[in-house]
């Protein structure tokens, strides 16, 4: 009993001090002396930093549609008009009632709530709403500290006691802090941060989300029975929160008992204070508690098809150091900042995308196949809408109920983005030796040996400059299983031939090929993975997202230049300023020139080559089909000059083939891309249009020509020496029946004369000699004709006459042609030469 006496003496000192100065409040219980306290407020700031509330990030579509919100603490910060009048009564009534007289310290309160606690009657705070209000800002002080570390863990619990405890320093420090912010603030300014800051029970934190979870309005349309329900769950979040009504002490059954009590004294308070009518106090006291639970739901789940593309948003946040040190703090503030995200999804082309791929690669169809739409923007590099054929979730066990449509791998994007480990584009990946073919100035009708060849050991005609390895044996065959000779790089990009690109890759440096490919913005999808530059390469066998084939096909319709793809398109933080958003960066992959003769090859594939349909516009489009082996994955990668969209079906998993199954239409897998980019591009096509590709230059399209000379009668070597000493690519033929001696050149394919592309192959025909010439004999007498042509191997056959002095008209085969020994020559003749007189001289 002394105790509690000696703790009243020291409390009345205090309070005798707050009513004279105002400015020294103190607290002593039991074994602290009033000067010890006197001398921690004396030390304290003049006033409390309120700095930012945690408040919820959101990402939003381009068109200013929400996708997702982020949170921890689900709070809805709004201004004092946006609550009613009710709340505000409430507030003040049920927790301050001398809030709008006192400097930040309710003395009565204070001095009542030190005797009820000292006299064993339980702990009472007897603060007021500022001090509450302190206590808030404190506690959200320590929520933003890191908990990573048993240290930090350790950092935030002490931040926590000291902000919440019971203990005269803690309660010195809040009253102090507290009549500061009186002088600092009015006290609707207090009011308002008091009901945006405080708890009210779980994640939900603010009178306006507390207002939206628990009974489905807003702050400002609260009745006064609401308002005093919601006021009275900050009295004790965890018993009288409204959302378990299968509490026994507070649940449906018995009304919420617990809260109603508070509630109605609250009510009770309210009419005290004038702030109800009779009428009103008492239809409010007879007002059932009755929630409309309404939960906030959070993370990019919410966010529907567009749950892969809000995931990679968020994965942007995190990774960027703009919005934090490290990962952890950029969480922290992505969960707390209260980030308005606008970005680049066009939601027009983000349902196509979604409705495309549920018609023909439906959610449900198999766990093991997948696919997935993106398209971006050229020249700008905006992400326009990204889709997959699987439902989203990062929930292992919800995943684990239904794996066939569940999934939280992003298919489009590299894996650190959320994505796997990539996929072989297979022929999509040529475009990259058709731009190094060009760059060496060799032209879209250049030919090229298009042979089905192994090569290994000494057949190694491949230079790469990244590594001195050889590689083989390697045969590299067609997916029709044709075997062509030759072909200009214009129809082997059409037709999608792979030995034609080996023939153009022969003539190249791989390595080139490989940084054509980087220039474009094409890598591996996994981090620290280079791109290979293998022979075998060239057809596609890396491991690449769609996402970035996408991107390099936008640089080709854009004139060469392509644009990293950014996914934001501007940022502003919780105090409405303007934040800096990631920002594409441009690059010239290759010249003009050079990409204008790629889109119009690559355009030739859409209006007759593999891609042929996906076209239905007028728009001018370009596109580029892929199969990697076995059909294990298919790909269309197409574009116009306004968006550039891949398509990827595969595997997830496994090694089924794509030419095997048919989701959806009778379709197979591999034919059905062509749909799935028509119903796709032509949607784009339509929307944002699309101009006409630049006019190709004459050199890239018919390259230097030059003049094939006669090099019949040499050696192979020696002819081969001439001919690629004029820059052509020289193959081998068959041996062919001719004149010429043995083995040396019988003749050329072009032949002499010709006027073709400079690197475009020529064949040399070997003579096996079995042919001579045939002779001359068109004037000479039959006789002699027989003779010749006798001697040189021939048969005779005459026609018009067998007189030996008949003289020969013309022969079959002609004088001078190639003919094999034996053959028989047709001889025409015509009667004997009149006979010659001699004239005599004399008469008239």
């Amino acid at each position: 009993m002394l105790g509690a006496v000696g703790a009243f003496v020291g409390m009345s000192a205090v309070a005798g001090l707050l009513v004279t100065a105002a400015v020294t409040p103190a607290i002593a219980v039991t074994g602290m002396a009033a000067n010890n306290s006197i001398g921690v407020f004396e030390g304290l700031p003049e006033y409390l930093e309120i700095g930012q509330l945690a408040q919820p990030t959101t990402i939003y579509a381009s068109n200013g549609y929400p996708l997702a919100t982020f949170y921890s603490q689900n709070r809805l910060p709004v201004g004092f008009d946006k609550m009613s009048q009710a709340v505000k009564d409430a507030a003040v009534a049920g927790e301050d009632p001398r809030f709008y007289s006192h400097g930040g310290v309710d003395i009565q309160g204070t001095v009542r709530g030190v005797l009820s606690t000292v006299s064993g009657g339980g702990v009472q705070g007897g603060s007021s709403i500022t001090q509450q209000y302190v206590k808030n800002v404190l506690l959200q002080k320590c929520e933003a500290m890191p908990q990573k570390t048993k240290a930090e863990k350790a950092t935030y619990q002490e931040c926590v006691v000291d902000s919440t405890g019971v203990s005269p320093d803690r309660k010195v420090k809040e009253m102090k802090y507290a009549i500061g912010l009186e002088k600092k603030y009015s006290k609707d300014e207090i009011l308002q941060g008091y009901l945006n800051i405080a708890g009210f029970g779980g994640s939900v934190y603010g009178i306006e989300a507390a207002a939206k979870y628990y009974y489905n309005t807003t702050a400002a349309a609260l009745t006064p029975a609401q308002a005093a329900s919601l006021v009275a769950i900050v009295n004790e979040p965890t018993s009288l929160k409204l959302d378990d009504p299968e509490s026994k002490s507070n649940g449906k059954a018995n009304g919420y008992a617990k809260n109603k009590e508070r509630r109605d004294y609250i009510l009770d308070k309210m009419y005290q204070y004038k702030k109800l009518t009779k009428a009103q106090h008492d239809l409010a006291i007879k007002t059932p508690i009755q929630p409309k639970i309404t939960p906030s739901t959070r993370g990019c789940q919410t966010a529907g098809g567009a749950a892969y593309f809000c995931d990679y948003v968020q994965k942007i946040f995190l990774q960027d150091p703009a919005f934090g040190k490290d990962r952890d703090t950029r969480t922290a503030n992505l969960n707390r900042g209260g980030y308005k995200i606008y970005t680049t999804l066009d939601v027009d082309l983000q349902k196509v995308a979604e409705d495309t791929l549920n018609d023909w690669m439906p959610k449900d169809y198999s766990q093991t196949v997948g696919g997935a739409l993106v398209g971006v923007q050229p020249g700008t590099g905006r992400v326009l809408y990204m889709a997959q054929n699987k439902d989203y979730s990062q929930d292992p066990e919800v995943v684990a109920t239904d794996p066939v449509r569940y999934t939280s791998v992003n298919f489009n994007t590299d894996s650190e983005y959320g994505g796997s480990s990539g996929f072989q584009p297979g022929s999509t990946y040529k475009v990259f030796t058709l731009a190094e073919w060009l760059k060496q100035g060799h032209s879209l009708y250049e030919t090229v040996n298009a042979r089905v060849q192994t090569y290994g050991g000494s057949n190694w005609p491949f230079t790469n400059s990244c590594t001195d390895s050889g590689g083989g044996p390697w045969k590299p065959t067609n997916d029709d299983f044709s075997n062509p000779g030759t072909m200009n790089a214009l129809a082997a990009t059409q037709g999608s031939v792979n030995t034609a690109f080996v023939g153009m890759a022969k003539q190249l440096d791989l390595c080139n090929i490989k940084k054509d490919a980087e220039a474009f913005g094409v890598h591996s999808a996994v981090p620290g993975k280079e791109l290979g530059s293998t022979a075998a390469s060239i057809l596609g066998t890396n491991e690449i997202a769609p996402l970035t084939m996408a991107t390099a096909f936008a640089g080709i319709a854009n004139k060469g230049t392509v644009c990293t793809p950014i996914a934001i398109d501007k940022i502003v933080d919780g105090q409405g300023k303007a934040v800096a958003a990631p920002a594409s960066k441009c690059s010239q992959a290759v010249d003009e020139k050079v990409a204008a003769a790629m889109a119009y090859a690559l355009k030739r594939v859409v209006t007759g080559g593999t891609a042929s349909g996906i076209n239905d516009t007028n728009h001018d489009m370009l596109g580029k089909t892929g199969t990697s082996d076995d059909a294990l994955h298919v790909w269309l990668v197409a574009a116009t000059t306004k968006v550039a969209g891949a398509y990827w079906a595969g595997n997830i998993e496994g090694s089924t083939s794509m030419r095997e199954i048919s989701p959806a239409h009778g379709y197979t897998v591999a034919t059905a891309r062509n749909r799935v980019q028509e119903s796709m591009m032509s949607a784009a096509a339509s929307k944002y249009g699309g101009d006409p590709f630049p006019e190709v230059d004459g050199d890239l399209m018919r390259g230097v020509q030059v003049t094939v000379p006669d090099v019949s009668g040499k050696a192979p070597a020696e002819a081969k020496s001439i001919l690629t000493g004029l820059g052509f690519d020289v193959q081998d033929g068959p041996q062919v029946d001719s004149a010429q001696p043995a083995g040396t050149v019988a003749t050329t394919d072009p032949g002499a004369g010709s006027s073709i592309g400079k690197g475009s192959v020529i064949t040399l025909n070997i003579s096996n000699g079995s042919q001579v010439v045939v002779p001359d004999v068109v004037g000479k007498k039959l006789s002699d004709a027989r003779a010749t042509l006798s001697a040189a191997g021939f048969g005779v056959k005459v026609a018009g006459g067998n007189a030996p002095d008949a003289i020969v008209e013309s022969m079959n085969p002609g004088a001078n042609t190639p003919a094999k020994k034996g053959t028989q020559i047709t001889l025409t003749v015509k009667k004997s030469a009149p006979a010659t007189t001699t004239p005599q001289p004399g008469g008239q």
